[in-house]
């Protein structure tokens, strides 16, 4: 139990290190900045403590929101993620989802990427339809949801596959 709560800590503290000293800094083609964060969403464990998951969703949203100065658009976004995930969860891996023995290592990668690019676009639709805020420019919110979301499922991807263990 105190190794699961030293990484989930380990992976928080990284993830808004990595979010806010690297890719909050990088600006490809003038507009796409990748939210790595949104892997810690697919990292949490999945018979973890939900009220503590969407506090732990609203602080990584919250710090990541001062140091970025957006006004808690990352915030919103990362509850309304941890509030659907056991929907998300139960459409990507079915009834398996719902026994006490399920993990990840007996689920194909079709599926956890189904579920990692359903998390990222979730994420990437909130905060762009709250950052446009307006109707008139649903093509801006779609070219920027679709672009951003790419780029951040493949390092979302990257990062998986680098970093997280074989146990899983």
């Amino acid at each position: 139990m105190n190794n699961t709560v030293f990484l989930n800590t380990m992976r928080f503290v990284l993830l808004v290190l990595t979010q806010v000293l690297i890719f909050n800094n990088l600006h490809f083609m003038g507009y796409i900045n990748p939210m790595v964060y949104v892997i810690f969403f697919y990292w949490y464990p999945i018979k973890g403590n939900r009220a503590l998951f969407m506090v732990i969703s609203f602080l990584l949203g919250f710090i990541i929101d001062i140091f970025s100065d957006t006004l808690a658009l990352h915030s919103i976004a990362s509850l309304t993620v941890a509030y659907a995930r056991p929907v998300l969860m139960r459409f990507c891996f079915g009834v398996n989802y719902e026994f006490q023995n399920f993990s990840f290592k007996n689920t194909t990668k079709v599926q956890r990427l189904t579920f990692l690019g359903l998390l990222i676009l979730i994420h990437q639709m909130v905060f762009f339809s709250l950052e446009i805020l307006s109707i008139s420019h649903f093509l801006l919110i779609l070219k920027k949801v679709f672009t951003t979301g790419i780029v951040t499922l493949v390092l979302c991807t990257l990062f998986s596959s680098l970093f997280s263990p074989q146990s899983e």
